[in-house]
């Protein structure tokens, strides 16, 4: 045991030694990213999208003449013909009344626990800790997942709650940062073994999760959908789930470099010490 704690000592030195962008790419490799990012995608096409649609229907009160294609028009920046595009593809909120039943939203709710486990593996790894149990594994990111759900929630809520000017819209998304920050500085307490010790620069580590799912993801998505979608309007409703998938892409691989991000911030900050004991709590 003693002998892995001085190997762990030695490769959290190395890991210091690499400029934070070095630390970040071999964590990124170490946990083998892109794959880890390509589970995500298909998680989160499958079960965040339609349970956003169905939220959306839900609050619209099923209308006739209302779109769930709407809530991505404005989130992406699309304008027309790609709005009318994105609408033609998601029909009318009415057409989803049959589905808001207990055993209708529960079904997509159960379709989230492989996202649930993949998320809460996939910060295992990038912390350098050891795995809950497949039950631990479920239950905390069961939890992640609704909280999760919730932030989305209160971001669009803050961000479009409202008809704004351009400066009122800007103040709202940086008010909109604040859940995402709660949200990301929460997650390796939920998803990480032992993940609340050296708490203060958690938050510290949340900040990633601004930066990156807070900033870079939303803004990119308001430059580069558009013209990724413009590409696939020849497919009609086919091209629009294809560039969704493109883009639930990238949203993965930016929550796996937010979990490697994250993992280096709280590493370099918090003391050696608190490190190892963190990543050997079982043992020692």
């Amino acid at each position: 045991m003693l002998a892995k704690v001085e190997s762990r000592y030695h490769q959290l030195e190395q890991s210091k030694r690499l400029g934070p962008p070095a630390a970040v790419v071999a964590r990124f490799v170490e946990i083998d990213g892109l794959t880890q990012g390509g589970l995500v995608a298909v998680e989160l096409f499958t079960t965040v999208i339609p349970l956003i649609v169905i939220g959306f229907s839900y609050l619209s009160g099923f209308a006739e003449n209302v779109s769930p294609g709407i809530i991505f028009e404005r989130e992406l920046n699309l304008s027309k013909p790609l709005s009318d595009l994105f609408q033609a593809a998601f029909g009318t909120s009415s057409g989803l009344k049959s589905t808001w039943t207990v055993l209708g939203v529960a079904g997509f709710l159960i379709w989230g626990i492989p996202m649930s486990i993949t998320i809460a593996g996939m910060f295992a790894k990038a912390w350098r800790r050891e795995q809950f149990a497949l039950l631990g594994k479920l239950r905390r990111g069961s939890i992640w997942f609704l909280l999760y759900m919730l932030t989305v929630a209160l971001r669009d809520r803050i961000t479009f709650g409202g008809e704004h000017g351009g400066g009122v819209r800007f103040l709202l998304f940086l008010a909109a940062l604040l859940p995402v920050w709660v949200f990301w500085s929460l997650t390796p307490r939920i998803l990480v073994r032992d993940g609340g010790r050296g708490s203060k620069y958690l938050i510290l580590a949340g900040l990633s999760g601004v930066v990156i799912d807070g900033i870079i993801i939303p803004l990119a998505a308001r430059i580069v959908f558009p013209k990724l979608l413009a590409g696939w309007v020849g497919f009609g409703p086919i091209g629009v789930s294809m560039a969704l998938m493109t883009w639930c892409g990238v949203i993965g691989v930016g929550w796996v470099a937010t979990a490697c991000v994250s993992a280096v911030l709280w590493e370099r900050n918090a003391p050696a010490t608190t490190v190892i004991e963190a990543q050997f709590a079982d043992a020692l």
